[in-house]
């Protein structure tokens, strides 16, 4: 069974909200379509998941808003739904950055096409700067890329404050997942003074869907806020798995270090692991074992056995 993964996102001015929350909530529910979409007055931003006919019907329903008609989407394959549940949520901003001068429906930096974005990216004039958070930035990045070691989105305006200077800092080329951050981090830049502005129209995935891996410039795997984990070219799912301790993604030689034990701790959580932390885990998955034992001889419509949210890091 294969399931169709749209995402999408717009900076659009949005109203009646609550209408909308409660009709396209219920819409996705009858069409047996699951994941997230996030709406505020700024926009809409979401991933979905379900039969490729009921996404298409979905996708369908969004673009009879008049403000959405337009509505571009990045789709993928996956062998199993990546979502348990179908969650549309109001937000106070559809990516958190806490800075109202920073209006993308207003002003953003110039699109750059993956075609184009190898030649920028190694001009020596750019600096290349990942938007992302310091644990997708260790999954994957660009060759020559900044890591800003930021922990969530809404950090990246003190980055800006402290390491970079409109005079010095001339080209800024930036780029996140799927665009949406470096849209609005374009629009806090150029409010702060800095003319040259680019970002990678629909993010790195956008980059590996269109561009060969023999002429990549793209190192690693794409972290998605998922159960896939990662993405690799072509938006095939990757290798990485994650750490149902802490929820830091794991590569396989991680998990082949001695620091990491299953469903216990990783190399990540392991250096803060108190002994009674570790005791605590341990108990835990003994009992998802036993109730996974005893869910083989239950009838489907037990409780028994069923598996616990992954831990995913939250996106910014």
């Amino acid at each position: 069974m294969t399931y169709l993964v749209s995402s999408f996102y717009k900076f659009v001015r949005l109203t009646n909200l609550e209408q909308k929350k409660k009709d396209w909530q219920a819409y996705c529910q009858q069409k047996e379509i699951k994941g997230t979409i996030l709406l505020a007055s700024e926009g809409i931003n979401a991933t979905i998941a379900g039969f490729p006919e009921a996404i298409v019907e979905v996708l369908a329903l969004l673009k009879t808003e008049t403000e959405l008609n337009d509505l571009t989407t990045r789709d993928a394959w996956a062998d199993n739904c990546p979502f348990e549940r179908m969650k549309v949520k109001i937000k106070s901003e559809i990516v958190t950055l806490a800075q109202p001068q920073a209006d993308p429906t207003e002003r953003v930096g110039h699109y750059v096409k993956p075609q184009d974005w190898n030649e920028l990216i190694q001009d020596p004039e750019v600096l290349v700067l990942d938007t992302r958070n310091n644990y997708e930035v260790e999954t994957g990045t660009f060759q020559g890329a900044t890591n800003p070691h930021t922990h969530a989105f809404r950090e990246f305006p003190e980055y800006v404050q402290q390491n970079l200077d409109p005079q010095r800092h001339s080209k800024i080329a930036m780029f996140c997942t799927g665009g949406i951050r470096c849209e609005k981090a374009s629009a806090f830049l150029l409010s702060q003074g800095f003319q040259e502005v680019y970002h990678l129209q629909g993010g790195i995935l956008n980059y590996l869907s269109e561009i060969p891996p023999e002429d990549s410039l793209w190192q690693g795997e794409c972290f998605v806020f998922d159960q896939r984990i990662a993405v690799q070219h072509g938006l095939a799912e990757g290798t990485f798995d994650l750490c149902t301790a802490c929820g830091h993604p794991l590569s396989e030689q991680e998990k082949r270090s001695p620091q990491y034990q299953a469903d216990i701790y990783c190399p990540h959580c392991f250096p803060f692991l108190t002994p009674e932390k570790r005791a605590k885990q341990e108990q835990k998955q003994r009992t998802s074992n036993l109730k996974k034992i005893l869910s083989e001889d239950q009838p489907p419509s037990s409780n028994l056995g069923r598996g616990s949210k992954m831990p995913v890091p939250p996106p910014s």
